[in-house]
């Protein structure tokens, strides 16, 4: 035993020492030799001058995204929602788990840099006939019994390194899915604050609609007045109750919608539809950052996780052409067995029963078909893939940046001119019903007057909305700041760290 084990040993340093991985060895791609998202420089939101006041945001370039940015919205509710989220979400909980299912494969295809050991104990009762050699103590019995105990080992040399290349793909893959759940809490953390902000515009325009509803009410009242007064007629009436028959109707369906998207916000939590979830929204709860960062797009590269997630798809892939490379060379198997034999168990470890051999084999592929050679291009060409992949992942990266940037620069004028005609829309039907009071204007002037602030109303709602989503969308265009340290199984104690992570943001008023 002592000898084959000095004789395994020896084999396998000498060969261990000697090998090498061949294959392309791995390189992570540079950065994009860009330094902006856009052809000209990104100036921050600007509104006119002349308008009404309306919150104004600046782009902070070269700014870092705080771990937790839905903090900057400086929702309460949405913290604990988001916390809430975090926790019991299963989309997360499955992430969690590849990557286990990743790292424990990577594991046992470590295993293969040791030799397998295994033991064997046989025992059997053979008979055999009388004319046959003598048994046991010279005499040749009938029946009797064999006792066979044996240690086997077994190593495959790394000569090549085909199985460094393997781990080194599985590592990549571990280090993908690490990613992906990287890909997914940003996925949720955004959806949840988007699915906020939403419930926030259906609560909004609701309330506008029911305001005009309400006005509408009353101008029904003084209509059917001037009826009875005769300074009015049957089809004033009518038309007005058409119209606030019309208002009435926008109620249903946006009451609808927000229903569902409190079913929505409660999945996101993890939670059954029948256990609705506490938190509500609305647009007066939410802040619109002031301070937004914008990386530079060096950065982002390292920060968006699905950027990261296809640079490790690209280094697995990469890793996969020495495997098969190497699947083509000389291979060579060390095997050993020791033990012992003898005709009772008692008998088992006394001297002269033991036994050992120690072998090795060579074995090279000669002729398969060319199955191997078109294996290592299948491998080469899955490189070209993935480095495509990664490439196009870069350009989404930047696309997704840039379209959120001039998002927000159309938003803060938008935002801005649907506050000046909701403003003169209310004034307007302001004067025009203190005129139907007086009798100084047509239904018909009444009615337009209606609509058009009913509108008005809804559209400045939207627009809010509007840009608090695409605030959202710049900073999961970002990659919303998973820091370096957060790494399994702490993840969540470091996302979800102290609020004095995350970025003040400045004052909202001009």
């Amino acid at each position: 035993m002592t000898r084959l084990a000095r004789g395994l040993a020896t084999g396998c340093a000498s060969l261990w020492l000697a090998s090498c991985a061949v294959g392309p060895n791995f390189s992570p791609p540079p950065a994009p030799d860009v330094t902006r998202y856009t052809p000209e420089p990104t100036a921050s939101p600007r509104s006119e001058a002349d308008g009404p006041r309306v919150p104004r945001q600046r782009f902070v370039h070269g700014g870092d995204i705080p771990t937790r940015w839905w903090g900057a919205f400086r929702s309460k509710p949405l913290n604990e929602l988001i916390r809430l989220s975090i926790e019991h979400n299963p989309s997360l909980q499955s992430a969690e788990a590849a990557i286990r299912v990743a790292n424990f494969n990577a594991l046992a295809q470590r295993g293969l840099f040791f030799p397998q050991i295994g033991a064997n104990y046989t025992p059997s009762q053979q008979q055999i006939s009388g004319a046959s050699s003598s048994g046991p103590g010279g005499q040749s019995p009938a029946v009797f019994s064999l006792h066979t105990a044996q240690l086997e080992v077994s190593f495959v040399p790394d000569i090549w390194g085909q199985n460094v290349r393997a781990v080194e793909s599985l590592d990549a893959i571990t280090e993908q899915q690490l990613f992906q759940l990287e890909a997914a809490y940003l996925t949720l953390t955004a959806n949840v604050v988007t699915a906020a902000i939403q419930e926030a515009s259906l609560r909004g325009q609701i309330a506008a609609i029911q305001r005009v509803v309400k006005i509408e009410r009353g101008i029904l009242e003084i209509v059917k007045n001037q009826h009875t007064a005769g300074s009015a007629s049957q089809v004033d009436v009518l038309a007005q109750e058409a119209a606030l028959a019309q208002s009435e109707q926008l109620l249903p369906p946006l009451q609808k919608q927000l229903a569902v998207q409190r079913d929505l916000l409660t999945a996101l939590a993890g939670q059954f539809s029948a256990d609705e979830i506490l938190q509500k929204f609305t647009l007066d709860g939410l802040t619109l950052p002031a301070n937004l960062p914008v990386s530079l797009p060096s950065k982002v590269i390292s920060q968006r996780p699905d950027v990261r997630a296809a640079e490790a798809l690209l280094h697995s892939a990469n890793a996969l052409v020495g495997v098969s490379i190497a699947a083509r060379l000389p291979n060579v198997t060390i095997t050993g067995n020791a033990g012992s034999v003898a005709f009772s168990l008692a008998e088992l470890f006394t001297p002269g029963t033991s036994f050992y051999v120690i072998a090795a084999s060579m074995t090279q592929p000669l002729f398969d078909g060319l199955t191997l050679y078109h294996k290592q291009k299948a491998a080469e060409a899955a490189v070209d893939q993935a480095d495509a992949l990664y490439r196009q992942a870069v350009v989404t990266a930047m696309q997704n940046v840039a379209d959120a940037l001039r998002s927000l620069q159309a938003d803060a004028r938008a935002v801005q001119a649907a506050v000046k005609a909701e403003l003169a829309a209310k004034a307007s039907l302001d004067i025009i019903q203190k005129q139907l009071v007086l009798g100084q204007v047509s239904q018909v002037v009444v009615l337009n007057a209606q609509q058009v602030y009913l509108t008005a109303a809804v559209v400045r709602v939207q627009a809010q909305a509007t840009r608090l989503s695409d605030t959202a969308a710049l900073f999961m265009a970002l990659g919303g700041g998973w820091p370096a340290q957060c790494t399994t199984p702490v993840w969540r104690d470091c996302v979800l760290a102290d609020a004095s992570t995350v970025t003040a943001p400045a004052s909202n008023t001009k």
